[in-house]
């Protein structure tokens, strides 16, 4: 196994497979009597050192796929696949960290654990979604895991949140920090194919975060993220009309939007939400509706004016 390992890593620099048993270094360390003849025992101290030294870590946020693997079949033999760094990380979250989805991958085959947390309780998918890495996310739907059935995933980090919530806000901070530079398009895409990945996999869209029991839409709107909202209004399924009026501490998402004063998409987004069901008569935990939070004068004369109109066309 330790030939094996010198094996990849000569290769890895354009050594031959001959020259991987005749290394000079090889044969150094035989003579000097540095490799035991025990090669068990080699291999043991070559795990302790890897393990000790954080070295799969290293390699995996590096991108060395192939030294990464030898690496990570040996910590696979001794049991040390999942060992953790200072923070909590292991060489499968390092990958993820690092935006290597073939190391993710060849990690997961090898049996690291999916499911494992660092220290603020993400996983990869929290990871994936932070960072706006779809790749990161894609490698899960081309593996034997059924995410669903692995609550770890979809329970909140030490803030509370879930995958979902991460790539929600994360979206939400780069649209209010856009230009148009083409890089910050592209992330803004990455993020919102994030999230379509994370509800392929089984996300439910409906989830609260435990703090504030914000769910999607709430930070949405309160973002006052205009595409975002047009993209969760937009889901399919018979709950929406659930999901648009369900209350964060008392508040529903139009509750939220009516407090966007003086906002350019104030109006836009009232209008979207009595569009599709937002409850006007809701009230908060201080018995107020979503018209009582408008800004007083000509503003919360057109939204009262936009809410009639919604109503009334739908009777």
């Amino acid at each position: 196994m330790w030939a094996k390992c010198q094996e990849r890593i000569l290769l890895e620099r354009g050594h031959t497979a001959q020259k991987t048993y005749n290394n000079p270094v090889i044969l150094a360390m035989k003579y000097k009597g540095l490799v035991p003849i025990p090669r068990d025992i080699f291999f043991n101290i070559l795990c302790f050192l890897f393990a000790i030294f954080r070295l799969l870590h290293l390699l995996v946020a590096q991108g060395f796929r192939s030294l990464a693997y030898a690496a990570a079949e040996m910590l696979r033999d001794c049991g040390h696949l999942d060992v953790k760094e200072h923070r909590g990380k292991t060489p499968l979250l390092v990958a993820a960290a690092a935006n290597q989805p073939e190391i993710v991958k060849d990690l997961i085959m090898l049996g690291a654990d999916a499911n494992a947390a660092d220290q603020k309780g993400q996983t990869v998918l929290h990871l994936g979604a932070t960072y706006g890495l779809p790749s990161v996310i894609e490698v899960s739907l081309t593996l034997p895991l059924s995410w669903e059935n692995c609550p770890q995933n979809w329970v909140a980090t030490d803030r509370c949140l879930t995958p979902l919530h991460c790539a929600v806000i994360a979206h939400n901070a780069a649209f209010q920090a856009q230009t148009l530079e083409p890089l910050s398009q592209s992330h803004l895409q990455d993020l919102l194919l994030c999230i379509r990945l994370l509800l392929q996999l089984g996300a439910d869209y409906k989830s609260q975060d435990l703090k504030s029991s914000k769910t999607l839409l709430h930070l949405a709107v309160q973002a006052a993220n205009l595409p975002l909202i047009q993209f969760l209004l937009q889901l399919p399924g018979p709950e929406l009309q659930r999901f648009v009026n369900m209350k964060a501490h008392g508040n529903t998402a139009l509750h939220m939007a009516a407090g966007l004063h003086g906002h350019p998409y104030q109006e836009e987004i009232v209008r979207l939400l009595l569009h599709h069901w937002a409850d006007p008569s809701a009230r908060n935990l201080e018995n107020e509706q979503p018209v009582h939070l408008l800004a007083p004068g000509p503003v919360a004369e057109q939204q009262l004016f936009v809410r009639h109109r919604e109503e009334g066309s739908a009777l």
